[in-house]
């Protein structure tokens, strides 16, 4: 910021005339801008003796004169009606906040205001013609760390000391505009700040958050993107921090995560998809051998497939997810359902593996090979859990939770739902209810639950706690009836 200001704005001489003051007003102002956008505040805080805040409703204050006056010029922003002797204009998509001496002539106050919102948007145009190409650059450099040329980006951006990477992947209505408001708020550099350094961008018609760093960050842009999804319905998934090595898995378990995402949670973290609750409740000894088990035929790649498969709910999105074709998809989880000798549409069978590749420890670093063609007598069966694993008091008291204040009918509906791959019209067949019946009963259920029932990791978490608290009156066909088709309350 600069040092040499004047005293206030009659500081070109008491027998000046007005136009000469308001002359070398704007003469300052503008040599002011000719620097910074952050100078320009600056100065008009100077010239109406009192604070000036550039606030965006995204990143919260841009630039504050003094910087303490940074969070009452936020809030004034959003509610100028409890700041009637604070001066607003708006300015380059921002709002510029005034906040004079009370001596200070009003006429004075409103054209320091008017020349320094004008000036603000000159230089938000000029920004904006050179962003279209910083945007293309961003968006290239998001797709060589996704092709894996890690030391090309870390070269472009000089940042060769950041070592991992944190990356968002969200969709939603109007990609375009979520992108420009987000680079706004962002304001990224490629020489980085703060041991950090964010690329944005535009790939495959989602908009590609990476923030790159030293193994954890401050959390700046987590805030920003989640301000920027909440006001433009977008859903993100989350992943990281990662080494840059491993961009194109960080990248999968992004969009694996990203079909967990509601509007009530709006960005969902990889690693809070897929019973993560009920894995530390779990006896770490046996549970941790059991899964080291199942899962000792497959290699990492197979593990990392298998793993988004099961949060995506099927191949064709697992396949969006890793960027490969639905047939490949298909070909590389039969190879792994062989390896396993199970059947991966089965739902104990996704919910007991969803749960084995949450174990602490997942076994040896490279399975046993790919030329496995058929199950180790050793091995165990995703299947069935062996005993002291689910039948324990604290996994029981954790079903019981999530579950137990279901209603019988409901209970039965849900179950059987599961068990057809949550397809309705098969379950409602079995049941012999109507199919719009089921569909209300559903909804029941997500509503009693507070849970998502379109979401696959959850599907697996309700088949777990309702296999643990399995009563005998759940069979369809033991359930009493009223009207023919209707289950009667119990």
């Amino acid at each position: 910021m600069s040092t040499t200001h004047t005293t206030g704005p009659d500081a070109a001489g008491p027998g000046d005339s007005s136009r000469t003051v308001r002359e070398a007003m704007a003469d300052r102002l503008l040599r002011a801008a000719t620097r910074s956008g952050a100078q320009l505040v600056s100065e008009a805080a100077v010239l109406v003796q009192g604070a000036a805040v550039l606030a965006d409703p995204i990143a919260g204050a841009v630039y504050s004169t003094p910087a303490t006056a940074a969070a009452d010029g936020v809030h004034a922003a959003a509610h100028p009606q409890d700041h009637p002797h604070h001066v607003q204009r708006p300015a380059a998509g921002a709002v510029l906040v005034l906040h004079p001496a009370p001596t200070l002539p009003a006429e004075h106050v409103r054209l320091v205001a008017t020349t320094t919102a004008a000036l603000l948007e000159v230089r938000g145009q000029r920004a904006a013609e050179l962003r279209a190409e910083q945007m293309r650059l961003h968006s290239t450099l998001l797709r060589l760390l996704l092709a894996g040329h890690t030391t090309s980006v870390t070269d472009t951006v000089r940042a060769g000391g950041l070592t991992h990477v944190t990356l968002y992947r969200l969709t939603g209505p109007d990609i375009p505009t979520a992108h420009q408001v987000l680079w706004r708020a962002v304001r990224p550099s490629l020489a980085g700040h703060g041991g950090a350094c964010a690329l944005i961008g535009e790939v495959d018609g989602e908009l590609l958050v990476a923030e790159l760093h030293h193994g954890s960050d401050d959390g700046r842009v987590l805030r920003l993107v989640s301000r920027v999804s909440e006001r433009h319905d977008l859903l993100a998934g989350l992943a990281g921090p990662l080494p840059l090595a491993e961009t194109p898995t960080a990248h999968a378990d992004a969009a694996a995560a990203r079909h967990s995402a509601t509007p009530a949670h709006r960005i969902v973290p990889a690693d809070a998809v897929g019973t993560p609750q009920l894995a530390r409740l779990l006896p770490p000894g046996p549970y941790t051998a059991w899964a080291r088990s199942v899962l000792s035929p497959l290699t990492p790649d197979h593990r990392h497939l298998l793993l988004v498969r099961l949060r995506t709910g099927s191949a064709p999105r697992a396949a969006t997810a890793l960027g490969l074709s639905p047939g490949t998809v298909r070909t590389r989880l039969r190879r792994v359902a062989a390896l396993l000798d199970a059947d991966l549409d089965d739902i104990t069978v996704q919910a007991h593996l969803l749960l084995a590749l949450r174990a602490p420890t997942r076994g040896d670093g490279q399975g046993r090979g790919h030329d496995q063609e058929r199950k180790n007598d050793g091995q165990a069966r995703p299947e069935k859990l062996p005993s002291g694993i689910l039948d324990t008091d604290a996994a029981r008291t954790w079903a019981v939770g999530l579950v137990g204040g279901l209603e019988p009918h409901l209970r039965i509906a849900l179950a059987c739902w599961l068990r057809h791959h949550a397809r309705t019209a098969p379950a409602a067949t079995e049941l012999h209810v109507h199919r719009t019946t089921l569909t209300t009963w559903l909804t029941r259920c997500a509503e009693r639950l507070g849970q998502n029932l379109a979401d696959a990791a959850v599907r697996a978490e309700l088949h777990l706690a309702l296999e643990a608290t399995a009563k005998d009156g759940d069979d369809p066909r033991a359930l009493p009836r009223r009207g023919g088709r209707t289950y009667r309350r119990l």
